[in-house]
């Protein structure tokens, strides 16, 4: 017996032993000791990929001890260190000899369908979670000509960004996603032709933070459907009220948008409303677009309260979408919360396939973010992302008009799925390129099978994709076109109708020569200073030689002054400047201490 109870306490003792965490912490610097951000840090033990941050620093746990890292960075020789666990490492990357080539890159391609969600790494600030992002790197048009990217037109990233700025906080990482930035501000919009869904627009501007290359925007524009003859609608309100959803910039905030929401409706129109927290239930079902007074009553009578059950919602929400189904009308859940699920499914592994079965039923998911310090990114984008929808974030009441209100046909009316985009470079014009924005989940480049997932795109949006492009001499030189055939780049827009099962295609070329009015320069160049804003926080290596300053002096000459959000992102530029330049001040004080 009592041998017994000593090989159980042993075994209970190696558990305990195995179970302990060690935190591995440090910087990494080139040998002048100027720290290096974005550093790739591979480890052994676990496989997962890390970055270093704006100051080189990192910081991640560790099961084993020891524990072999290894650090990469273009340009600079792969270093492998061992960490012990409780040492503050300082690693130095020295720089490749002159000459020296660097791994061929693969393939180019956003939001791959095949990737498992283990390899979608997530970021941490406090409790709150963000997929980790793998900047796009360049890429030899002569290797790999053509390039594959889905083209969304969520919007989330600069509301969530206004928020930490706006606190005085920097903003994380991978919570800048510059395609959301992108899309977040009205481009200039251009009306396909009377039988068409998509009508494309192209730009060659200057580069702001590198002279010598040039900037490519497509602008992609979705015709408009008549306000008169829109379907039938029957929305689904899915609402958290849990107990974390108890603060004014939460379910109030929701409260708020869904009766700005409801004001909009028409007669044809109708909604359910299913609700979880402590309990799981449908509190309306298909009442009519004209019961406006009995659905505000029902939205301003929600009180927070219990768990939350984020799946059970999610299954009755689209069971009762699927009950008051319309055929050949808008079928849609509106999924509102700060994704903080605890009850039932909750991994980002078991949301995925939870929301992808309900992916070909027909009906549209908007997620609705809100929330800080415990908001869920990685899991609202992910279930938006599966769920054929798009996403948005709630920092304010004037965000909730935006998006429920002035933007109502562009949020909740598609015109296509599975949108996306196949561009193919001319090497004899474009040396490499880079995609800005659309960044990559982690292992996402190194899966050469991947399969692209297209996204929904709503009503008169325009969606934007920006490519930086280092031309060769052959475009540098050239002035005037020597032909109206010339181009630099084909692009084909692969689509589906909504309802439709058909794969459509449209082709466009994009034209060897350009000329702008000076409005259409700073429309561009506004873009490119939007690009440049998510760069520098993101401490992104590809602006490393430009400053807040040179920013903030670009976004001055180029910013709509009577657009007011274009007017209040100047005031983030210079909130963004005073916040980030005195980390940089505070770190250069402690390297000359």
């Amino acid at each position: 017996m009592k041998r017994g109870l000593t090989i159980f306490f042993l075994c209970l003792l190696c558990q305990c032993i195995d179970a302990q965490e060690y935190y591995i912490r440090g910087e990494v610097r080139d040998v002048a000791g100027n720290p290096l951000q974005n550093v790739q840090i591979r480890q052994s033990s676990t496989g997962l990929l890390f970055r270093s941050g704006s100051w080189g620093s990192f910081g991640f746990s560790s099961r084993i001890q020891p524990d072999s890292l290894l650090f990469s960075l273009e340009g600079y020789r792969t270093e492998l260190v061992l960490s012990k666990g409780v040492e503050f490492l300082r690693v130095t990357l020295r720089p490749l000899p002159a000459g020296a080539r660097q791994p061929e890159q693969t393939r180019l391609a956003s939001r791959t369908s095949n990737m498992s969600r283990e390899e979608h790494k997530k970021w941490f600030t406090g409790e709150e979670t963000y997929t980790t992002l793998l900047e796009n790197k360049w890429v030899r048009a002569a290797t790999y000509p053509t390039t594959g990217l889905s083209l969304n037109v969520d919007q989330a990233s600069y509301s969530n960004i206004r928020r930490f700025l706006s606190r005085g906080t920097y903003v994380p990482t991978d919570a800048v996603r510059i395609e959301e930035m992108l899309n977040y501000f009205s481009a200039p919009y251009k009306a396909p032709g009377d039988s068409s869904v998509f009508a494309v627009d192209t730009r060659l501007s200057p580069c702001p933070w590198n002279w010598e290359n040039q900037l490519l925007q497509i602008d992609l524009s979705a015709k408009k459907l008549n306000l008169d003859s829109l379907p039938s609608t029957h929305l689904v309100f899915l609402i958290d009220i849990s107990a974390s959803m108890d603060m004014p910039n939460r379910l109030p905030l929701l409260q708020s948008g869904f009766r700005m929401l409801i004001s909009n409706l028409r007669e044809k129109d109708s909604v359910s409303i299913v609700v979880y927290g402590g309990l799981t239930t449908v509190l309306v079902r298909a009442l009519s677009g004209c019961e406006k007074d009995s659905l505000t009553k029902v939205i301003n009578g929600l009180v927070p309260g219990g768990a939350t059950p984020g799946e059970s919602g999610i299954r009755l929400a689209y069971q009762v979408a699927k009950q008051h189904f319309i055929e050949g009308g808008n079928n849609r859940v509106i999924l509102a919360t700060d994704g903080d699920f605890n009850v039932g499914s909750k991994t980002e592994t078991e949301l995925d396939e939870l929301i992808s079965i309900q992916r070909q039923s027909g009906i549209y998911l908007t997620c609705l973010g809100v929330g800080m310090g415990n908001y869920k990114d990685s899991k609202i984008q992910l279930l938006a992302e599966k769920g054929n929808g798009n996403f948005a974030y709630l920092d304010q009441e004037k965000e909730a008009e935006r998006v429920l209100m002035k933007e109502f046909t562009q949020t909740l009316y598609a015109v296509a799925d599975d949108v996306y985009m196949n561009l193919t470079f001319d090497p004899g014009y474009i040396k490499t390129y880079r995609l800005i924005g659309f960044d990559n989940k982690v292992g996402a480049l190194l899966d050469s099978l991947s399969q692209i997932e297209g996204g929904e795109i709503g009503s008169g949006h325009t969606v934007t994709a920006l490519f930086e492009i280092e031309p060769t001499s052959l475009l540098r030189d050239k002035r005037t076109p020597s032909s109206e055939l010339d181009s630099i780049a084909s692009l084909a827009i692969q689509y589906r109708l909504p309802g439709d099962s058909l794969l459509q295609q449209i082709q466009f070329k994009v034209p060897l020569y350009f000329a702008y009015t000076e409005q259409e320069l700073k429309q561009s160049q506004f873009r490119a200073a939007l690009a440049q804003f998510g760069m520098l926080l993101k401490g992104s290596a590809y602006v490393s030689k430009s400053s807040w300053n040179e920013l903030l002096q670009l976004g001055e000459q180029v910013v709509n002054p009577a657009d007011p959000f274009q007017v209040e992102w100047i005031e983030l530029v210079k909130k963004a400047r005073e916040l980030y330049d005195k980390k940089k001040k505070r770190s250069w004080k402690r390297l000359h201490l």
